[in-house]
């Protein structure tokens, strides 16, 4: 089973890829070799706000190939896993393999913890990375490398099948602690226990937030000892 691990850098949030990698995990194991990367010229500027994060100028991608020039060296595996996918999915040409998203899966895998960046992972998991000299953080091959050994890790602690993660990905956010009212930053269960009618009553609520909607089902319906 081939699954190909993915990342974008953009021009902004609405699209314009400026860089796309790719590092494969064959089964359980990272395969170093398969690594990829591209500079692709979006046709459009890179807002500051994008060059502030990835530090791609325009300059850098100005004579680059079109993301149609590259994209075909990307297609090919089984699945697509992306941190945060629903992104890198939306700024890609249409794809000929599911996405898997690592940002659901840890959500899910690890609701306790306090972010769920790729940063923050690597470091509270304490992930065996071997990330390529000379790129940084929010370049698309370093962020795809931390991405496989967090992919590799939830793949060996959770034992969710291909089907379970897809269904995972497909679902909305498992959070662990609310983010707006009078309970801000308290967690679910510290809710449920003070107050479980004040998370009923949000359930009852229009245009509740369908991550937050989720989280609440999910919540008063596990079981602590």
């Amino acid at each position: 089973m081939k699954y190909r691990i993915i990342d974008t850098e953009t021009c902004d949030f609405d699209s314009g890829i400026v860089e796309i990698a790719s590092i494969d995990l064959n089964d359980t194991e990272i395969n170093y070799n398969s690594q990829q990367s591209h500079f692709v010229n979006p046709q459009k500027p890179i807002s500051i706000n994008a060059m502030a994060i990835h530090h791609i100028t325009n300059e850098m991608v100005e004579l680059s190939p079109l993301i149609e020039d590259v994209i075909d060296a990307y297609k090919g595996a089984d699945y697509l896993v992306a941190h945060n996918a629903e992104f890198d999915k939306r700024m890609m040409p249409e794809m000929n393999a599911p996405f898997i998203c690592t940002l659901k899966l840890a959500r899910r895998l690890w609701p306790e913890l306090e972010s769920h960046s790729n940063q923050y992972l690597r470091y509270a998991l304490e992930l065996d990375v071997h990330v390529p000299e000379g790129l940084h953080a929010h370049r698309a091959l370093y962020d795809c490398v931390v991405t496989a050994s967090l992919f590799k890790r939830i793949k060996d602690d959770s034992g969710w099948s291909d089907t379970e993660m897809l269904e995972i990905t497909n679902q909305p956010s498992l959070l662990s602690k609310l983010r707006f009212g009078k309970y801000k930053g308290m967690t679910f269960t510290e809710v449920k226990k003070e107050n479980a009618g004040y998370l009923t009553w949000l359930l009852g609520q229009p245009d509740l937030d369908p991550d937050v909607k989720f989280s609440i089902n999910y919540w008063m319906e596990k079981k602590y000892e």
